[in-house]
């Protein structure tokens, strides 16, 4: 143990040391640093969780030696004796990563018992029952934790049994002993030996499957996290009688942001008790009449925390013969809602500032405001009500079983995941679910809290729902049956459950959340536009603040209902004129479109990408065709021959048209090049639906945007296009057109040429989604569907580059154009309209290479502002770093 310090007590170490002492330890350290009645204890560092996976699993040699000198300090700080029968030391061996885990690794409270301790513990306290209860708990948490025994074999001994009998508790431990030792081992009575093996399996626990899962799905990676530390510390027993109790209290309200405390208790229980779910608790509210006194010191210990720490406080406590110990504070996993308002509170009660408010908003999680909620003019009754316990609304079949869940989740099924309580290992079918409902359990429960950090809705404590012992139905209020996938609806914010799928609408913006994007707004330096292809889409984008629309994709409005036919018939013409002819048709509805479009944004610019797919994704497919001719050939009906002649005519365009690889083919510009009739007829129903609506007065700023290309002889042959149809509309209404023209640049050459492509394009716009398919040589859904997962897996790539920027391959070449292009055109437009546009990761790399705007989907509009302002804080922090080290 030479070179570290492996342990520290509350007393002496640094509460801010998170990455040293784990979470939990610093929590427990700061809270006695305050004065803060905290139980005393010690902390074995996240340093030797490394060290005992460098020792292939292993407790470093002398760890032990320095916990029994540690054990020494704590038994004369609390005036008993570890081991002993007369007045034992109990301790809880509990785990605390460097970043908020939470139910994800494992803690064992009421170590130190064994027959003899029991008794004495019985002795001292004059409550046999209470000490046998404590006895059965451990002996079942250190079989389930450290022997790896399922809990459902307790559970089975437990089921039934009056537990609040002393003659009762006595047999259960006995039987609960009997099933440890089935494993064929004695169960250690040596306390020391107990905590060794306690020990061994919290380091454990840093690499079970649902911790590892927990901390993939976070992105919680080494640098950030590579061990948990281990608290021990002297129990104090919430179980000890009507004046005793534990609890969870959170300072606001995790799911609506409201300054009052928030939470659950149990009388006479234990920790556990609360946070597993398995029983359904009181609501903090109601301790204000049952304890007042305990109340108000609680109240006063969490108003010294949020104080102290500047964030809403995830506060355990115990409360043993009428005195209050906290076990442990942290920052409150809140709802996006409540994250939002209780940072704009804090800075408005003076606790924060604006910059520190926007900070500490995950971007990614405003998506969860934006969830949608049951339409109230739904007048469909709720078959059950339980406790809202995360916002949102979703629908899925009912399933019981977590495998099938998650497997089901995986194939893209929705699922609503239907349970009694829930356990840290079904977290993987959480990830896999669109919801999760159980009957038992409170606001802090595990389900709960998971459910609340993923952003899925939740309901807990549905004692309304009775699951039927087959686990494959339940029967809500003694009257509906709903069984294994049938369609359910539930609703987090309320609580209340639906048969079948309910109809649902978009929530609306709170104060908070707008004056949150305000903020952000004032503090961003990239611009915000929209992707959009309605004019629904549009406005949605103006409401949340889109300073324009950075792609309009043309193709989606062909495959309107009323259009695709059309288009269909546009590509089996046989010769220029008939195709012509029917792009007539085509151009007023597109008008039309472009009209709706530029008029709901209102002067803000609107880059409309021309056509890019090919053709042929716009024809049924070859197989089906086939399939049709046979079946109607097989009728014998002789007037089908009309009808079989016309689809034999599809399936010979359909050949003529297919490619062996239709993404590296005739699409983008190169069907604009070869069927020049098609973008003509786009850029005049771009240009006359501009000039209409300045006559009317409505002030318009298109721009007009070529795909695929990379060679700039291509960007200047549809310029020729543009220019001569633009000065035809301008002659015909008599009005001067404000039309950019550009290029996206999605093609790997035009990275390498974008200086001449600059020569001829008034913008730029990346569509990173082909470019970065261009640069790996990967088809996005045979990667992401085949061997990403494996790819990301093995550490082979850090990021799925389909959702955050490669900055070392694409980003580089999106450096090379930005160079290339403004050493052409100084003050050239260049932006981002592929879906990388919507990842904060993406935005910092795109504010720092000096884009001038990304553009996201609508609905991530407020996460863009968000990552946005913070990027440009963090930019502004790094530089005032450089100019103070420079100098």
């Amino acid at each position: 143990m030479s070179g570290i310090k492996p342990i520290y007590f509350f007393d002496e170490a640094d509460g801010t040391n998170k990455s040293l002492l784990g979470g939990k330890g610093a929590g427990l350290a700061e809270m006695t640093r305050l004065g803060l009645p905290v139980p005393p204890g010690f902390i074995i560092t996240t340093e030797i969780c490394e060290k005992f996976y460098e020792a292939g699993r292993r407790l470093p040699d002398g760890l032990m030696d320095e916990v029994r000198k540690s054990i020494k300090r704590l038994e004369s700080l609390t005036g008993k004796k570890f081991g002993d029968a007369s007045n034992p030391l109990l301790v809880s061996v509990r785990s605390g990563a460097p970043v908020s885990m939470p139910g994800m690794l494992d803690t064992i409270l009421n170590l130190g018992l064994n027959d003899q301790t029991v008794e004495g513990l019985a002795s001292k306290t004059g409550d046999p029952r209470f000490a046998w209860d404590a006895y059965r708990r451990f002996i079942q948490m250190f079989g389930k934790v450290v022997l790896g025994i399922d809990d459902r074999q307790f559970e089975k001994i437990t089921a039934g049994k009056d537990l609040s009998d002393e003659k009762v508790l006595r047999r259960v431990a006995e039987s609960f002993k009997s099933v440890c030792e089935s494993t064929g081992k004695k169960f250690p009575s040596d306390p020391f030996k107990q905590l060794e093996m306690a020990i061994d399996a919290v380091f454990r626990s840093w690499m079970g499957k649902r911790a590892v899962e927990y901390r993939r799905q976070h992105g919680i990676t080494p640098e950030i996290a590579n061990g948990t530390g281990v608290s021990v510390v002297a129990m104090v027993f919430g179980n000890m009688g009507q004046d005793s109790a534990t609890g969870v209290v959170f300072t606001r309200d995790p799911e609506t942001g409201e300054k009052r405390l928030y939470g659950d208790y149990l009388v006479n229980a234990q920790g556990e008790d609360v946070v597993s779910g398995k029983a359904t608790p009181n609501h903090i509210d109601a301790m204000a009449t049952q304890m007042p006194e305990v109340y108000t010191q609680l109240d006063q210990m969490c108003k010294k925390l949020e104080n102290h720490f500047k964030e809403c406080q995830d506060v355990e406590f115990t409360v043993e013969k009428g005195k209050t110990y906290l076990l442990q504070t942290r920052t409150a996993k809140m709802s996006a809602v409540a994250s939002v308002k209780t940072s704009v509170d804090m800075h408005h009660e003076g606790l924060i500032s604006k910059t520190e408010a926007l900070e500490r908003i995950d971007p990614e999680v405003l998506e969860q405001i934006l969830y949608p909620r049951i339409d109230s003019s739904v007048k469909q009754k709720p078959i059950a009500t339980g406790v809202a316990a995360s916002p949102g609304a979703a629908s899925g079949i009912a399933v019981f079983d977590v495998a099938k869940a998650e497997s089901l989740g995986r194939r893209g099924e929705k699922v609503i995941l239907v349970r009694e309580d829930t356990k840290p290992d079904d977290v993987p079918a959480f990830l896999q679910s669109a919801g999760i409902l159980t009957s038992r359990g409170g606001r802090t429960s595990h389900a709960a809290v998971v459910a609340r950090g993923m952003g899925r809705p939740c309901i807990v404590g549905c004692s309304q729902i009775e699951i039927d012992s087959d686990g494959k139905s339940f029967s809500a209020a003694g009257k509906t049956q709903v069984t294994e996938g049938q369609k359910i609806t539930i609703d987090g914010s309320t609580g209340r459950v639906y048969l079948g799928e309910i109809l649902t609408v978009e929530p609306e913006i709170t104060s908070e959340f707008k004056e949150m994007l305000e903020w952000a707004a004032g503090m961003k330096s990239i611009g915000i536009r929209a992707n959009a292809n309605t004019p629904e889409n549009a406005a949605l984008a103006r409401k949340y603040g889109a300073e324009g629309i950075g792609l309009c994709r043309t193709e989606r409005m062909f495959n309107q209902h009323d259009r695709i036919k059309l288009f269909v018939r546009m590509i089996m013409a046989e010769d220029v004129q008939e195709r012509r002819k029917i792009l007539a048709d085509l151009e007023l509805l597109q008008r039309s479109d472009f009209k709706a479009i530029l008029k709901e944004m209102q002067g803000l610019p609107v880059t409309i990408r021309l056509l890019d797919p090919p053709l042929h994704e716009f024809l049924p497919n070859e197989e089906e065709l086939m399939m049709e001719i046979f079946e109607l050939k097989s009728s014998g009906n002789p007037r089908a021959e009309a009808e079989i002649l016309e689809r034999e005519k599809m399936l010979k365009r359909v050949h003529e048209l297919s490619e062996i690889n239709p993404m590296l083919g005739h699409r983008g510009v190169r069907v604009g090049i070869s069927f020049p009739e098609i973008y003509e007829t786009q850029i005049r129903a771009i240009c006359e639906a501009a000039a209409e609506l300045i006559k009317d007065g409505v002030k318009v700023e298109p721009q007009i945007m070529v795909p695929q290309a990379g060679i700039a002889n291509e960007v200047i042959h549809v310029r020729n296009i543009f220019e001569s149809i633009k000065r035809e509309v301008e002659h015909k209404h008599k009005v001067k057109l404000k039309i950019l023209f550009g290029s996206m640049v999605e093609v790997v050459r035009a990275c390498l040429v974008a200086d001449e492509i600059a020569h001829v394009a008034d913008f730029l716009s990346f569509g990173t989604n082909d470019l970065t398919q261009a640069t790996f040589s990967f088809s996005r859904e045979d990667a992401e569907g085949k061997f990403l997962p494996f790819y990301l897996e093995k550490n082979i790539v850090p990021i799925n580059p389909f959702q955050t920027i490669d900055q070392k391959g694409v980003g580089r070449l999106m450096k090379m154009t930005i160079d290339l292009a403004r050493k052409v055109k100084k003050d050239i437009e260049i932006g981002i309209c592929g879906e990388h546009g919507g990842d904060p990761r993406s935005i910092q790399f795109c504010n720092d290479i000096g884009l001038d705007y990304v553009s996201v989907s609508s609905q991530r509009i407020p996460i863009a502002i968000l990552a946005a302002a913070q990027s440009s804080v963090k930019s502004r922090k790094e530089k005032r770093l450089s100019r103070f080290l420079t100098d």
